[in-house]
């Protein structure tokens, strides 16, 4: 106790001495910044030190009180750096895994003949209300800037409507890749944002019924086959049946889109959840609510849609006969286009935004069953879309309506998934597609490194090479191995004699010299190879 009290009285006295120093100029915000770091370092020595309780506490009180002198820095706040909640920065490897993703969509929607366009990332606030529903709420309002209130788009859809009805356009098959914005609680291990990517492929133009429909959930089932991230399935519904259940369940006309929101949420939480919500937020009727459960708890393919067309109570409705007479056509096409087998007519897909008027689908990923004889469960929606033919004329002046149908692609849900993998594997990502390095064997070739790589660059050919007058070789194959690089040219003495350039592979460790003239063939012949997503 007595050396810790000795302790305690030299920095006691240590800090004291620096008071009487500062005293006489107190009011400066750099020395009592000065007497806080050391009352500060008073305290924790004595922590250290375990001293008693009470002198803790007394010199604890000292520092509160000189900080309180201190007062608030207005201008040395902390600081925390982090990007905004629910959005994220992206490496080169996630970037690399990205630009895959979008490749192998891309090609699709160009294989199908659609043109690309583009739309501000922003609208006017008025473009985008009451198009959503319930979820206009996450719409982000930008503040007034001077004359025009906007807020960021929400989807790519509504845009899209507008660039039709602003431009007088009846007849597009068009893509658009985009990030939109929501303000959402994010759930970012699920691929869930504020700020994400939408993958848009849309067919505007009257065309006869359910062709051009068909072919939206083909290309739904090309990308997601293509992209091998496992077992899926695409629920199909129609709004018009929607509409035509509830109208002969006794849903008031007033609570449709309501109703239609609630039973959205099937896929998420149980039946009696979504009832209780019905019933007890919404107001509508016990025994409406039952009569709703008995159709949207069904499911099956085109047996189903007979079944339906059967039904004495759906099939006196004239929205619902319309619906299902559309969707018989529907699995005709699907039967012809090969992929009948992985779409379900589901009765609970409901599609929430307030736009859709016909037709509606969903592709989930299947979880392989635990047990012999269960159903896949769906984890999570990778892809949707559907018909909204009435949206084009919400912006007409005359109202003039453009039939459109068309789906969305959910890449970071993919992006999420296919990251997940590849960290499981293992596997290395290459960030660059870089395919030579120009290297060389002894000093003093800069002059020629930059020639050759400057040869290569002209012809097309992607190389690199160290920023080092005389690099090593080992450093430059050890560059090549770190960064997957599959080959390497390099130079010599011997070689610019013999006007051979020396062509090593980093795999193999194979070396052959190859004519100066026939390198760039070589190595565009070496370097071919298909498109993989790992």
């Amino acid at each position: 106790p007595e050396v810790i009290r000795a302790q305690a009285a030299a920095v006691s006295a240590q800090v004291d001495s620096h008071q009487l120093q500062l005293a006489a100029s107190m009011g400066e915000r750099a020395e009592l910044e000065e007497l806080v770091r050391l009352q500060g370092e008073r305290v924790r020595s004595l922590k250290q030190q375990k001293a008693c309780a009470e002198q803790v506490e007394e010199e604890v009180a000292k520092l509160l009180r000189l900080k309180a002198q201190l007062g608030p820095d207005e201008g040395k706040q902390k600081f925390v750096l982090k990007t905004p909640k629910g959005t994220r920065d992206y490496s080169p490897r996630q970037m690399a895994v990205r630009e895959k993703v979008f490749d192998v969509i891309i090609r699709c929607f160009k294989r199908h003949g659609a043109e690309v366009i583009d739309t501000p990332v922003f609208e006017l606030k008025e473009t985008l209300t009451g198009k959503y529903g319930e979820d206009s709420k996450l719409i982000y309002d930008l503040k007034d800037q001077g004359g025009e209130l906007l807020s960021l788009r929400y989807d790519l859809t509504v845009p899209f409507a507008r660039y039709l009805a602003m431009n007088k356009l009846t007849n597009i098959k068009r893509y658009h890749i985009a990030k939109v914005y929501r303000r959402d609680n994010p759930a970012m291990t699920r691929g869930r944002y504020r700020e994400f990517y939408q993958c848009d492929f849309d067919i505007a133009g009257q065309f006869d019924p359910m062709i051009p429909d068909a072919e939206c959930l083909k290309i739904m089932c090309e990308i997601l086959s293509s992209l091998q991230i496992g077992d899926f399935m695409v629920k199909v519904n129609d709004r018009r049946i929607l509409d035509g259940m509830f109208a002969v369940c006794g849903v008031p006309d007033s609570k449709f889109r309501t109703i239609c929101s609630a039973v959205d949420k099937l896929d998420k939480v149980s039946w009696e959840e979504v009832k209780n919500e019905m019933v007890g937020e919404k107001g509508l009727a016990p025994e409406a609510a039952d009569r709703i459960g008995d159709y949207v708890q069904q499911h099956g393919g085109v047996s189903l849609v007979e079944q339906l067309l059967q039904d004495p109570k759906l099939s006196q409705n004239k929205q619902a006969l319309e619906g299902l007479g559309d969707l018989k056509l529907l699995f005709e096409y699907l039967t012809l286009f090969g992929i009948a087998d992985k779409i379900s007519f589901d009765l609970s897909l409901a599609r929430g935004l307030d736009y859709y008027t016909g037709v509606i689908y969903e592709a989930v990923l299947l979880q392989t069953p635990t047990q012999a004889g269960e159903e896949p469960l769906g984890v999570g929606s990778v892809a949707a879309g559907g018909r909204y033919d009435g949206l084009v004329g919400m912006f007409d002046p005359k109202g003039r309506k453009v039939p459109c149908v068309g789906l969305s692609v959910g890449v970071e849900r993919i992006f999420s998934i296919v990251e997940q993998r590849l960290e499981a594997l293992e596997e290395k990502v290459r960030t660059t597609e870089t395919q030579v390095l120009v290297a060389s064997a002894q000093k003093k070739l800069l002059e020629e490194r930059l020639k050759l790589v400057t040869e290569l660059w002209d012809a097309g050919i992607k190389a690199e090479l160290l920023y080092k007058k005389n690099p090593k070789l080992l450093n430059q194959l050890q560059y090549c191995e770190e960064t997957g690089i599959p080959l390497v040219a390099i130079i010599g003495e011997q070689e610019l004699k013999d006007g051979v350039i020396k062509l090593r592979s980093v795999a193999s460790r194979e070396e052959v010299d190859i004519r100066r003239e026939d390198l760039v063939e070589e190595i565009k012949r070496r370097t071919t190879q298909p498109l993989c997503i790992c």
